[in-house]
C-alpha cells in the first residue's frame, strides 16, 4: 500500500496486539528497531498522517476517547486507533465527497434521505476544530464532556460519532479496530465466509472463535477504498 505524504505529520499509537500486516497497511515505523512480534506494550508506533496535521489528529483522538472511552468491558478509541481510520477516510474519496451527489439546492431534508449539505466531511471536520478549541486536549474529561454536548446537534458531531463507532467496528485494514479490539470487546469473529467446518465441532459449549481480519482470511494485502484515487 503507498501513500504520497506532502508533509511530516505523524501520530503516535501503541504498538501492542498491532501485526506486521498492519504495521504495513498503515505505513508505520517502529521508533525503535524492533519487529512486531518483539513489541512490548511500551513500544510505540509512527503512523504517517493523511489529513490531519498532529496538533489536528490529537484533538480528534481527545474527542473520540470521550465517545468511546477505555474502560472495564476494553480499549477505547485511542487505543483502537480510531482516528487513523478518520484520517484515511477523509483523505480518501470520501472526505471528497466523490461519491455523493453534491449539486444544489442544498435544502434540511428528513434524515432518510441522509445528510443533503454543502459542505463536504473534510470542510465539516475544518469547522469542528473550531468548535472543540485548540484547549480541547488539556480539559478535564468532565469538561471534554460537557463541551461535546454543547455541539452534540451539529453535523461535524454527529460525523464524528458515527467514524469513531465505524473506526473502533472496521476491519482493520481501514485503519481502526487496531489489534481486533473492537471485535474482541464484542466477540465478532471477523468477515468469514462459512462456518461449515466448524458445525460438528462444538455441540452444548459455546463457539468463540478468535477474530481474524480480512486480510487474515485471504492471505494477502486488500486495498480499502480510501486508498482508492481522490
Amino acid at each position: 500500500m503507498k501513500e504520497n505524504i506532502s508533509r511530516r505529520d505523524f501520530i503516535t499509537v501503541p504498538a501492542k496486539g498491532v501485526s506486521a500486516a498492519v504495521i504495513a497497511a498503515l505505513g508505520a515505523s517502529l521508533i525503535e528497531p524492533q519487529t512486531a512480534q518483539a513489541a512490548t506494550p511500551e513500544t510505540y508506533l509512527k503512523v504517517p498522517l493523511r489529513f490531519f496535521t498532529a496538533k489536528q489528529a490529537a484533538l480528534i483522538e481527545a474527542a473520540c476517547e470521550r465517545i468511546m472511552p477505555a474502560d472495564e468491558s476494553g480499549p477505547g478509541a485511542k487505543d483502537a486507533g480510531v482516528v487513523i481510520y478518520i484520517d484515511r477516510q477523509l483523505a480518501g474519496p470520501y472526505g471528497h465527497d466523490k461519491y455523493r451527489y453534491t449539486k444544489p439546492p442544498f435544502v434540511q431534508s428528513v434524515p432518510e434521505h441522509g445528510y443533503q449539505g454543502k459542505e463536504n466531511p473534510r470542510e465539516i471536520y475544518q469547522a469542528g476544530f473550531a468548535m472543540l478549541g485548540d484547549g480541547f486536549v488539556s480539559l478535564t474529561p468532565e469538561q471534554q464532556d460537557a463541551k461535546l454536548e454543547s455541539i452534540e446537534h451539529s453535523m461535524f458531531f454527529q460525523m464524528l460519532r458515527t467514524h469513531t463507532i465505524e473506526g473502533m467496528f472496521c476491519d482493520p485494514l481501514h485503519g481502526g479496530n487496531i489489534g481486533m479490539a473492537g471485535w474482541k470487546m464484542i466477540g465478532f469473529p471477523g468477515p468469514s465466509m462459512t462456518w461449515r467446518n466448524e458445525i460438528d465441532k462444538h455441540y452444548g459449549e459455546a463457539f468463540r472463535p478468535p477474530p481474524k481480519s480480512l486480510v487474515q482470511l485471504v492471505g494477502h494485502p486488500v486495498k480499502g477504498m480510501e486508498d482508492e484515487p481522490v
